[in-house]
């Protein structure tokens, strides 16, 4: 979710996060490894034996 800046994300263990850019990318799936911002963890995909992807999309 983008949302613009600046920014005071509270966290559910009551830390606070705090970004001053100008438009913000917020993590909402929760995979990112720098939430609450987003570093687009949930576009990643793990390829399977038969040649296809494994990911979010439908049929996955």
């Amino acid at each position: 979710m983008l949302v613009e800046g600046p920014v005071e994300v509270t966290c559910p263990d009551g830390s606070v996060a705090v970004s001053d850019r100008f438009v913000v990318a917020v993590c909402t799936c929760r995979r990112s490894r720098m939430y609450p911002w987003c570093d687009t963890s949930h576009r990643r995909r793990v390829k399977r034996e038969d040649g296809g992807e494994a990911g979010d999309g439908p049929g996955s």
